[in-house]
């Protein structure tokens, strides 16, 4: 499985960015796409992730501003960003598990918020 993470950017705060993870590979076995951030400094956290079965599951700083969402056509995760705060900055990277509990990580995109 192979990730390809994409959609950073600076955007300014109280603006809005949408993250695409286009997964490619054996994506058939794929459980459970996920959104991390890591901002300097800090450990990497869990923003959003979302199961083969739609369901999805959110860190309580992202309820109510980012909802993450598939497309299955494309093989594609996205994960969009409203109200972006500065502490919103990180590198935000896409994960894959699949149903053998295989991790694939992608490379991340940048999001900076300014305030």
């Amino acid at each position: 499985v192979q990730l390809q993470a994409s959609g950073g950017g600076l955007v300014q705060a109280g603006g809005s960015l949408r993250l695409s993870c286009a997964a490619s590979g054996s994506t058939f076995s794929i459980n459970t796409i996920g959104w991390y951030r890591q901002a300097p400094g800090k450990q990497r956290e869990l923003v959003a992730d979302i199961t083969s079965d739609d369901n999805t599951d959110y860190a309580d700083f992202a309820k109510g501003r980012f909802t993450i969402s598939r497309d299955n056509a494309k093989n594609t995760v996205y994960l969009q960003m409203n109200s972006l705060k500065p502490e919103d900055t990180a590198v935000y990277s896409c994960n894959a598990q699949t149903k053998r509990f295989m991790t694939y990580w992608g490379k991340g995109t940048q999001v900076t918020v300014s305030s």
